[in-house]
């Protein structure tokens, strides 16, 4: 199906499937419940989701494959922002023109950093690209304000000379983004008992672009630019002296991986059209590092999953406070309950950051394939029970320890 062998395919399948019911999936709880507060099933969390799942995917190519360790990818996130904020103040409001323009900044704007930063390799090569980024930031905090609008970010205005569109409405308001006069705001509610779901179009729209970069990673991964890549990773060197120069194929893997950053970039001001100079700043460099390794470095699913996790914890576990904590105690006496939210309280709400930070440690120590490697266990382990069950052996080929497998 579609030039993916069976075992692709199933994944693909398996994300649309997951994408297509995200709505009902993140909101498991019934409105007004107690547990109500950790549905994550809005149509902002959700666009997050899938828009960082493009990021990390994207730089998953360049790091999951090659080994190349960039600190500075949101500068490419925040490079197509601002085209992306332009386009829309200049051309038109319809998303896919930003979208576009955005891709192909970013794109030339990781060739130029790219060309440069990787004739280093390793550490000085992750500086470089760090050093790129914060000097992206300075110039679009304060030099370049004109274009980025500074502090206060790029945003759109009532004077806007949009050519292909109005610069305001009958009303007087700034046009909404949209697909063709679909409005990515726009919004479905279906209440079923006590669930209420709601289906957006911005996310729908944002799905079924990560659906799009999803199935082009597979096809990285499986094509022989791929193996190419993780020769790179395996032993430059020995690349070297086949005579193969691999200069070009991590530039181009560091373009690919900078277009999806932008691809991302122009996602997010589709959905809300402002940027600014934060989204280019290192921590948000060093977030989508976290994605990729929290959910499997070099897998393919790993990233989505990782990206999920961190914005799940920064949108839903951060707005747990003592007042949720004492009411989840209530039953227990003063003093036990007292004490259980003296002893929780610091690993959620603003202390949400502690609890990632453990997490991450325990992954590198003990699933250093992420959660993805973790998923891979779970299901060894219920196979080897089965087999045990029905009394039959498992292949000496299984039984040996699996590296953990895309």
């Amino acid at each position: 199906m579609l030039g993916l062998n069976r075992k692709d395919a199933m994944l693909l399948m398996v994300v649309v499937l997951l994408t297509l019911f995200a709505p009902f999936l993140l909101n498991p709880f019934p409105e007004g419940s107690s547990l109500a507060q950790f549905n994550a099933g809005y149509p902002d969390l959700m666009q997050r989701f899938v828009i960082f799942g493009i990021f990390a995917i994207g730089f998953n190519i360049l790091f999951g494959l090659t080994g190349y360790l960039s600190f500075g990818h949101a500068a490419f996130l925040g490079a197509g922002s601002y085209a992306g904020v332009w386009m829309m103040k200049l051309l038109t409001m319809n998303v896919i023109p930003a979208i576009i323009v955005s891709v192909v900044v970013a794109g030339l704007f990781s060739l130029l950093i790219g060309f440069i930063s990787l004739r280093r390799s390793g550490i000085y090569f992750s500086i470089l690209t760090l050093a790129f980024a914060q000097m992206s930031f300075a110039l679009a905090y304060s030099v370049l304000t004109p274009i980025t609008g500074g502090e206060t970010g790029l945003q759109l205005s009532l004077n806007d000379p949009r050519i292909l569109g109005v610069s305001s409405t009958g009303d007087g308001s700034i046009p909404v983004t949209n697909l063709f006069g679909l409005e990515m705001r726009d919004s479905f509610e279906w209440e079923v008992g006590a669930w209420l779901f709601t289906f957006n179009a911005g996310y729908y729209v944002c799905a079924a672009v990560m659906l799009v970069a999803f199935y082009v990673a597979i096809r990285i991964f499986r094509s022989p630019f791929g193996m190419m890549l993780r020769a790179v990773k395996s032993n430059q060197q020995r690349m070297n002296y086949t005579g193969l120069n691999p200069k070009p194929y991590t530039l181009a893997a560091f373009v690919i991986s900078g277009m999806y950053a932008g691809l991302a970039g122009g996602l997010m001001v589709s959905m809300d059209p402002l940027a600014g100079a934060e989204r280019m700043f290192w921590t948000a460099s060093g977030e989508v590092v976290l994605m990729t390794i929290l959910g499997g470095a070099g897998t393919l699913i790993g990233p989505v999953l990782g990206a999920g996790l961190i914005k799940y914890m920064e949108n839903i576990v951060s707005k747990i406070n003592s007042t949720i904590l004492h009411e989840w105690f209530a039953f227990m006496p003063d003093g036990i309950e007292d004490l259980l939210v003296t002893l929780v309280y610091p690993f959620i709400g603003k202390g949400w950051h502690l609890t990632l930070g453990i997490m991450f440690m325990l992954v590198v120590i003990f699933l250093p394939g992420g959660l993805v490697e973790g998923g891979q266990r779970i299901g060894r382990l219920f196979r080897r029970r089965d087999r045990k069950g029905t009394g039959v052996e498992a292949p000496a080929a299984e039984q040996r320890r699996k590296t953990p497998a895309e």
